[in-house]
């Protein structure tokens, strides 16, 4: 089977959006993209086969979740506190450990068939991390990487107060991938405080609008970010039939 490479990638702003909604949606493209992997390769020949990319992004109402290498003691609420905080919580097929979403952060999900890009899941984390890096540069702000951790990270160097501003947190099978990051534009950090994010209890987070000690728009970081994400993997971004960047 000679497989066409196709680099296009839909990118879908979902808004606000309830977790368990988001996730049953991702979890259908992603489906949908692997099945179509399977019974190509059931076929005896196949001239030119291409499988779809997407890059969704969104906001989540207050919602905690556990990834399946984590423990549930991370979580310090009880059924109880959750609801009085409003929030809900889902154990799913990422991985990682607890961490939060909610209103102010900006969250993506990149469905991406890596055999069109790159099959290497460590590069696919480093990218992603790279296109945030890159972004938080914009605004004067020096992110990286801690070695042995995931994410980027304020303070990686001396780190004296390091602190997460971007988690992540994937799932992968046959190189079609799922679930991704979620950066801290301006969300309520107090959240946080009700879970050992990522399992690690001596660093704390952050948000680009508490770095920069001023207010951030949503959508001009997602611009900066999508501009990044869309040159690093060398994607054509599209939404609605339009070339968004390339």
């Amino acid at each position: 089977m000679n497989q066409k490479i196709n680099k296009k990638v839909q990118f879908i702003n979902l808004g606000s959006i309830d977790y368990q909604e988001a996730w049953d949606y991702q979890t259908k493209l992603f489906e949908d993209i692997v099945a179509k992997k399977i019974a190509n390769r059931k076929k005896e020949s196949v001239d030119e086969v291409q499988t779809e990319n997407y890059l969704l992004f969104c906001e989540h109402p207050h919602v905690y979740t556990l990834g399946k290498s984590g423990s549930e003691d991370n979580l310090l609420l009880n059924e109880l506190e959750l609801k009085e905080r409003n929030a809900s919580y889902y154990k799913i097929n990422r991985g990682g450990d607890f961490y939060y979403h909610g209103p102010g952060q900006l969250v993506g999900y990149p469905i991406l068939e890596l055999d069109n890009f790159f099959t290497d899941i460590h590069k696919y984390l480093r990218v992603l991390e790279e296109a945030v890096i890159l972004t938080l540069r914009e605004y004067d702000i020096d992110g990286g990487r801690i070695d042995g951790l995931t994410g980027v990270w304020i303070d990686y160097k001396v780190q004296m107060n390091p602190r997460k501003i971007c988690a992540l947190g994937v799932k992968s099978s046959r190189w079609v991938t799922m679930h991704g990051f979620a950066f801290n534009i301006h969300p309520d950090l107090d959240y946080f405080k009700n879970i050992i994010p990522c399992g690690i209890d001596d660093k704390a987070v952050t948000s680009l609008e508490k770095e920069l000690g001023r207010p951030v728009e949503m959508r001009e970081v997602a611009i900066k970010l999508t501009g990044h994400i869309a040159a690093l993997f060398e994607m054509e971004l599209f939404e609605e039939g339009e070339i968004v960047t390339k």
